[in-house]
């Protein structure tokens, strides 16, 4: 975790005894709306605050805590191994096997006849993995005000990769309408990261910045206002599928030590190239974070 994130770090321990607790109590998990209030971070962001700052996904914490709490109990109690399974949530000892081959490649007989073993998984699953240590140029972030603007929007469902589908669909109703010329900008609004779901659960806001007066809409299109405030905006250089990533970034190296906090908006990505006629490595984008300010 970078150092400037230091600052923010009891809040994530707030969130993360509030798993362990719910953990251990064997009891309902506290919805992301919840665990937002927990850490005092706006419940727009949240999910994604929490992943850059941590390097793993809330699902991904809650199933590294209930190993950890399985490990625990193999390595301090003499309950069987069912027993164990389903204190901790497996429907049979054969899913906890599975779990445990698959995750830590060893049999929960294996971890208990080696405490030494044992103990070098409650190590590692005590804390998220570590993320990459490469080397990274500085961020260059601009804190910029945005004057309101409205665009054409449409929800894709699917894989990121195939955002230029809808796009399309956008760019078509745009020539029906007369009004390819007046395009002024094309914006992306991440519902979902595709990192963290399947394909087909993907929700993606695809939308158009027009400098025209905006005919009636109808579905799947819609009228959403954007812009007004400040934003803070990082200008991504390469693929579209690493947004994400740099994104990342955003949040967990410069939000920190920034002296700003998130508003409860939406962030954007305003996408300057065609990835149809720019080779990939040169592809720019524009990622917008709301600032309160």
């Amino acid at each position: 975790m970078k150092t400037q994130a230091v600052s923010h770090l009891p809040r994530l321990d707030r969130v993360v005894a509030c798993l362990q607790q719910a953990v251990n109590d064997g009891g309902p998990l506290p919805d992301l709306e919840a665990l937002a209030a927990v850490a005092h971070y706006s419940p727009f962001h949240f999910h994604r605050v929490y992943r850059a700052l941590t390097g793993e996904t809330i699902g991904r914490t809650v199933q590294r805590l209930r190993l950890l709490k399985t490990l625990q109990r193999l390595g301090r109690s003499d309950a069987s191994v069912t027993e164990i399974a389903l204190l901790a949530g497996y429907d049979t000892p054969q899913a906890l096997a599975r779990v445990l081959r698959e995750t830590l490649n060893a049999s929960p007989t294996e971890l208990r006849a080696d405490p030494g073993l044992l103990e070098r998984h409650v190590a590692g699953l005590s804390r998220p993995a570590s993320g990459s240590t490469a080397a990274a140029a500085p961020l260059s972030v601009e804190v910029v005000t945005l004057e309101p603007f409205e665009v054409v929007a449409m929800r894709a469902q699917g894989a990121f990769d195939d955002l230029d589908g809808a796009f399309g669909l956008l760019f078509g109703w745009a020539a029906e309408q007369g009004l390819v010329e007046q395009l002024q900008q094309l914006i992306g609004i991440p519902v979902d990261d595709h990192r963290e779901l399947p394909a087909e659960a993907l929700r993606f806001d695809c939308a158009l910045a027009l400098d025209a007066t905006i005919p009636a809409l109808s579905e799947p299109l819609q009228l959403r206002r954007m812009g007004g405030g400040q934003w803070a905006r990082l200008r991504h250089v390469g693929s579209y599928s690493l947004l994400e990533e740099a994104t990342d970034r955003l949040l967990a190296e410069w939000l920190p030590a920034s002296g700003h906090a998130l508003r409860d908006v939406p962030l954007h990505y305003h996408f300057l190239d065609d990835p149809e006629h720019a080779p990939e490595a040169i592809l720019r984008a524009d990622i917008h974070l709301p600032l309160v300010g």
